[in-house]
């Protein structure tokens, strides 16, 4: 293995941030709450995320214990902060490297790949499309491991030659709004800024200090890894049956580092809230309706089969105010076999649902936020 040189560039300007050595510490806790500290004196968070936030700082450098893992983000316009706290928790991650919406894509996905560290993006909010498709396969596949992204490499010979590039791993982004992608939206623990007047305590400009508290506790923390690496591993009895698949899935390796059972329940809560406001947003979108619909007419129907047609007519009766085009069976169908993938077929010249669709659509409903009692659907949550 050859180490990088010092004259690096990434290294020389402090794009990526190492340890020097590794440096001894108390208990466990006492770390965690030099690091809570750290953060607390130079970002204004939340009581909580300050919290989450330090146990990320955590999890970074044990990341490569797990299979999953979410992201964290700071959302809120200009002079909020996010910034400032990206670089404060940043800069204490595992390897971190410090990237902007003004890079090419080109040296993240080399330097992910080389590195193998922690992502900071500041200005994540992409303007052009081809930046952004390229940027959000970096967020869509870096949360799981063994997701490499595949770009065309020629070799000398001109030989097309494939390289994957891994980019899974650890990932602080600061943003102005949300991502188009309900998907990748679901990857995020996310922080508002700006909710609230800035402290009096925080410093408007980082002193010279800064730098050497930081390295000062990526060392400690390079020890940690060291003696914690090979111990750490996911508790599956962390898991909420409440929350859907994702949630779990992206709050498993986090909880599994926390070991105060108040941050644990805060946690969760922050987990409940954000499946709450991803059903909402769920049950705001034309599926929810063809889905309300569809299933009121299964409950009140003896019919094997739902025509697609009747879906469409209650559609024009309950929403088709709402929509500048007209409601069509076409579309319909579309969005039944297309969004819903639910079984249409053509019967005596009509396209139908069939009855056994059913429990499918039961739980299709639940994901939208269609509240369902026997023999009748009543008003979206």
């Amino acid at each position: 293995m050859v180490p990088f040189s010092p004259n690096n560039n990434l290294i020389k300007n402090e794009v990526v941030l190492l340890p020097s050595e590794p440096r001894s510490y108390g208990d466990e806790q006492e770390l965690v709450s030099e690091v809570v500290a750290f953060i607390h004196r130079y970002a204004d968070l939340s009581q909580t995320f300050e919290q989450v936030a330090g146990h990320y700082v955590i999890l970074s450098w044990v990341y490569d214990a797990f299979n999953d893992l979410p992201y964290l983000r700071l959302r809120g316009d200009f002079g909020t902060g996010k910034t400032r706290s990206l670089l404060t928790i940043g800069s204490l991650c595992y390897k971190p490297f410090f990237a902007s919406g003004a890079s090419t894509v080109s040296p993240i996905f080399h330097t992910l790949d080389a590195f193998r560290g922690t992502l900071i993006f500041d200005e994540a909010d992409f303007r052009f499309s081809d930046e952004r498709s390229e940027i959000v396969k970096i967020l869509n596949n870096g949360n799981v491991r063994g997701m490499p992204v595949l770009r065309t490499v020629m070799n000398r010979q001109r030989e097309f030659n494939p390289q994957a590039f891994h980019v899974f791993g650890p990932k602080i982004v600061a943003t102005r709004g949300r991502y188009e992608d309900r998907a990748l939206e679901s990857r995020f623990i996310t922080e508002e800024t700006g909710a609230r007047p800035l402290r009096d305590d925080i410093p408007i400009n980082l002193p010279p200090t800064f730098k050497d508290e930081a390295r000062e506790l990526r060392n400690k923390l390079l020890l940690y890894r060291f003696r914690r690496r090979h111990e750490i591993t996911l508790d599956p009895s962390l898991v909420d049956p409440t929350l859907e698949p994702r949630i779990n899935q992206i709050m498993l390796p986090l909880l599994s580092v926390v070991s105060d059972p108040r941050l644990q329940g805060a946690l969760r809560s922050a987990a409940k809230r954000a499946q709450d406001l991803i059903v909402a947003e769920r049950g705001l979108l034309m599926e929810a309706q063809v889905l309300e619909v569809l299933m009121e007419q299964m409950l009140s129907s003896n019919r094997l089969v739902v025509p697609v047609a009747d879906v469409t007519t209650g559609m024009i009766q309950r929403y088709g105010a709402e929509y500048e085009r007209p409601l069509t069976n076409r579309w319909i169908g579309s969005v039944l076999r297309k969004k819903l993938n639910l079984l249409t077929y053509k019967s005596h010249g009509v396209y139908v649902v069939p009855m056994g669709e059913k429990q499918k659509v039961e739980i299709l409903c639940r994901r939208y936020g269609v509240n369902i009692v026997i023999g009748s659907v009543v008003d979206r949550a």
